[in-house]
């Protein structure tokens, strides 16, 4: 297989995922945000899924500038709640819109379930030359009672990943990297990228 190197828009201006797929993406590729290229508005993501919301970034990105992209979205899915927050994860509580009010309600709407099995799940969709290729990363666990930890962002101090006895707002960065759903779904976006001849 032919070596080369080559440009790629990751639909985000977040310098934590920038880095961490700049890590899992390799050398062969330079991972340039939108930002980068002049491009600060929000990109709009009301799709009703979480691929769709991925879709809708990488499009965005491709229709303006033609160049090889990918985009992700994640969401928290909860058993009891039929796999709600899900899609709406990021404003489950509505205007407020920020993370402590978010677990509040997922707490509160958890209250005395028996079965508080959830996941975190990361769709990516890659657009390669006008292609559309999708990928998955998905983090088994359940919701905790109560917060704990002070790392993480998000619902990570309500989680306790599967196999493990602490939320993931009390593992350290490296430890949540080597597991997250982000991370499944990035290497999982590499190993198809390194292996094609584009």
């Amino acid at each position: 297989m032919q070596y080369c190197f080559m440009d790629i828009i990751f639909a985000t201006n977040n310098q934590h995922k920038l880095k961490e797929a700049q890590a899992i993406l390799g050398e062969r590729f330079s991972i340039l945000s939108p930002a980068m290229l002049g491009i600060n508005e929000d990109i709009p993501e009301d799709a009703l899924t979480l691929e769709g919301n991925a879709l809708i970034k990488a499009r965005y990105i491709w229709e303006k500038l033609q160049k090889n992209c990918f985009a992700d979205d994640t969401g928290l899915e909860v058993k009891s709640l039929n796999g709600a927050p899900g899609v709406f994860s990021a404003r489950y509580s509505g205007i407020e819109q920020n993370s402590a009010s978010n677990m509040k309600k997922l707490l509160r709407e958890l209250e005395g379930a028996e079965d508080r099995t959830a996941r975190f799940r990361t769709a990516v969709a890659l657009i390669i030359k006008g292609e559309i290729y999708m990928f998955e990363g998905i983090l088994n666990g359940r919701i905790a009672h109560s917060p704990f930890g002070y790392g993480g962002f998000g619902y990570d101090p309500v989680f306790i990943p599967q196999g493990y006895d602490c939320t993931l707002a009390e593992l350290s960065p490296e430890e949540k990297n080597r597991i997250s759903h982000r991370g499944v779904s990035l290497r999982k976006l590499s190993v198809f990228i390194n292996s094609k001849d584009f």
